[in-house]
């Protein structure tokens, strides 16, 4: 397959790197030391990066910030951050994507763990979560031609507990090979409107 995978230099998206160069073309993306430039805040960077890929067989994206802080300090433009980049980033990425992707293709977004186990300081993170995750289940019913859509859902990464540690007291971390396999799954199964919860 011909994918296109944006975020590939963060944390998750270079296990999903790993996981699927070997079988696959993978054309990366992102802000920073990838093929093709891209701010998924910017509709505008989205059309260019799909002009200057072409057709694909598969979108995988692991990009998108989110505030993380208290609810107190969650201010209407901290709150931005996340609608701009997870929530209406990921969206964007799929409406201004489709007709880039092959009959029978796939878009595989990312969630997290925080939509379905609250934790302190992340409110903002699990509004755009879970938002994501209904806007899969329900673009599902609708996908032309046959292209299928999936969300993948880690919970915090070993290798980055140490950032992400007094976020997530008690919660235990999964090797990012781990989630990596779950986008292999929805890459290259068959079902759709899926949350994959790798937890």
């Amino acid at each position: 397959m011909k994918i296109l995978l944006i975020g590939a230099t963060g944390t998750i998206g270079s296990a999903v790197y790993s996981e699927l160069s070997s079988r696959h073309e993978i054309i990366t993306a992102g802000r920073n030391g990838a093929d093709i430039p891209v701010d998924i805040t910017s509709p505008e960077s989205i059309v260019k990066m799909y002009e200057a890929v072409g057709m694909v067989d598969a979108v995988i994206n692991t990009a998108g910030n989110t505030f993380f802080g208290s609810f107190s300090e969650l201010t209407l433009e901290n709150n931005e951050i996340a609608l701009q980049s997870k929530l209406k980033g990921q969206i964007n990425l799929v409406l201004l994507g489709r007709n880039y992707v092959n009959d029978h293709g796939s878009f595989t977004l990312t969630t997290g763990i925080t939509m379905d186990d609250p934790i302190v300081g992340g409110v903002s993170a699990a509004m755009a979560c879970g938002a994501i995750s209904a806007f899969v289940k329900s673009a599902a019913l609708e996908m032309p031609r046959g292209i299928r859509i999936n969300n993948i859902s880690p919970t915090v990464l070993e290798e980055s507990i140490d950032i992400y540690e007094p976020y997530f007291p008690g919660f235990v971390p999964v090797p990012g090979s781990k989630v990596a396999s779950a986008f292999r799954k929805s890459v290259e199964g068959a079902q759709t409107g899926q949350t994959y919860r790798v937890y």
